[in-house]
């Protein structure tokens, strides 16, 4: 559980139907870096080389960039930047990365840390805001949002999350949110914080371990009505462990 499988990576490729996509886009998802040593920087490193491996053409990263805190910020920014470099890369933030939650955990009390260190990295930090780009001359709106333990979700704020004639695609850290967005017009929400369970133990599975109300979809792909949830395991873990329930890189093919 500590010694093997947390560095034991899985690059997974799954393809999505996206409605209103005019031309097929490769995105790498990544989430839950959850860096607490010097040695995680290495599973970051290895993580990012092997997704852009698969030449994606965009990359979302869904929060929980810290566990608790982390002051060498410029070290992982380089990290980072290896991504960022090939890559347009966007992000939104988690439970550790800043709040109320985080502070109550040793955390940070607000997402200034995570603010200077994607800045410095040159990954956009959507809070509750949109980001219209275009990729392969194809539009997208990104719509990313806070975190719902940090109070901090509010996609009333959101004016792309009205209907529009490009796909949206929500970066929202906690899968519990689907909920809260059924009434809003979205086609992919990209979610982390489950880490998959990051415990799946035989008979017991991973419900004991994992962090969210609705236990019955720890991660993979949830389809209803042309849109797309999609819950990543993760990169990094809590306390340094997995058992049956290796991190994941995720690459979404959508068409």
């Amino acid at each position: 559980m500590r010694w093997f499988e947390p560095h034991w990576q899985e690059l997974t490729s799954k393809d999505l139907k996206v409605r209103k996509l005019e031309q097929p886009l490769k995105l790498l998802h990544l989430s839950d870096f959850h860096v607490t040593s010097e040695e995680d920087l290495e599973a970051i490193s290895k993580a990012i080389k092997l997704g852009l491996g698969e030449k994606p053409d965009l990359a979302v990263i869904t929060g929980d960039f810290f566990t608790t805190t982390w002051e060498d910020t410029e070290r992982y920014a380089a990290c980072l930047r290896t991504l960022t470099g090939t890559v347009p890369t966007f992000a939104c933030s988690g439970n550790h990365d800043g709040g109320s939650w985080a502070a109550r955990a040793s955390g940070y009390e607000d997402l200034s840390q995570l603010e200077r260190l994607l800045e410095s990295a040159n990954i956009r930090l959507l809070k509750n805001e949109t980001s219209k780009v275009s990729i392969k001359n194809q539009s997208l709106n990104l719509v990313g949002l806070g975190d719902i333990w940090a109070r901090d979700f509010s996609p009333d704020t959101v004016t792309e999350l009205q209907p529009t004639p490009e796909p949206t695609i929500v970066l929202s850290h906690n899968p519990d949110t689907k909920e809260l967005l059924q009434s809003y017009d979205w086609d992919l929400v990209c979610c982390g914080h489950t880490h998959g369970g990051q415990l799946v133990v035989p008979l017991l599975g991973w419900r004991p371990f994992l962090p969210v109300r609705d236990s019955s979809f720890p991660e993979g792909i949830l389809s209803k009505d042309d849109r797309h949830i999609h819950i990543t395991r993760g990169v990094g873990n809590l306390h340094g462990m997995r058992f049956n329930c290796r991190p994941e890189i995720s690459i979404l093919n959508l068409s």
